[in-house]
């Protein structure tokens, strides 16, 4: 059963990326192109972990790199997404075994990137009826919607999924770092950079919801010498 409802969410997915996206910015494949992937990388890293709101932050970095003409972030739902949450899951959420917990599985985009997909398991007792009303009839994003209850987030995990550069890199010669891969053209990372998991907490400290966010290589779709020139 549980196998099916992944099966089914990965579909609904599969539908919110069937939009025609954008060609992919080129970033050289060398050592200086790999080191500026990896501080861009890193430093988006930390300011989703010291935010109050992936959302937000998603939104300042769309704006920051000139990613679309109107920097805003649209979560697209897939349609028929089934999760139950786990025993482990209940307990983070502070929530009995009948407590009903609604699941939401969403492509953040801005403009024509999708910049993650996330995974959302959230309380709707603990919200507004406004609020599950635009949750299960809008675009809206999670954090947009909640935004009156003062959220913030607990990470508890955070996994990098990839790195343009090898561990100990700083003790190696640019030479043998790009001899020890296989160069092109252009830098080509995978689907998936890095992935969060977090607990969003009501002003009042209360469980809102479990999140895992997965954040994609369309981050990097942009033009860096526009952004420069600004």
């Amino acid at each position: 059963m549980r196998a099916r409802m992944r099966r089914a969410a990965f579909a609904g997915l599969a539908l919110l990326s069937a939009a025609p996206a954008l060609a992919r910015a080129p970033w050289p494949d060398d050592f200086v192109g790999r080191l500026e992937a990896l501080a861009l990388v890193e430093t988006l890293n930390a300011e989703l972990l010291a935010g109050r709101s992936a959302t937000l932050v998603l939104e300042k970095w769309c704006a920051d790199h000139r990613m679309a003409a109107e920097p805003k972030i649209v979560a697209r739902v897939a349609p028929g997404a089934v999760a139950e949450p786990s025993a482990e899951q209940r307990e983070r959420l502070a929530v009995g075994a009948q407590e009903p917990v609604k699941y939401r599985r969403v492509a953040l985009r801005c403009g024509e990137h999708t910049l993650s997909e996330a995974d959302n398991w959230y309380v709707p007792s603990r919200l507004t009826p406004e609020m599950n009303r635009a949750l299960e009839t809008s675009d809206a994003p999670f954090g947009k919607v909640i935004a009156p209850l003062r959220p913030f987030r607990r990470t508890f995990s955070a996994e990098m999924r990839w790195s343009p550069l090898p561990a100990g890199w700083e003790g190696e010669t640019r030479e043998a770092i790009m001899r020890a891969r296989l160069k092109k053209a252009d830098l080509d990372p995978p689907r998936a950079l890095f992935e969060h998991r977090a607990i969003v907490h009501g002003g009042d400290g209360k469980p809102i919801s479990e999140v895992r966010e997965t954040y994609t290589n369309e981050l990097l779709d942009f033009d860096a010498a526009a952004v420069r020139e600004r």
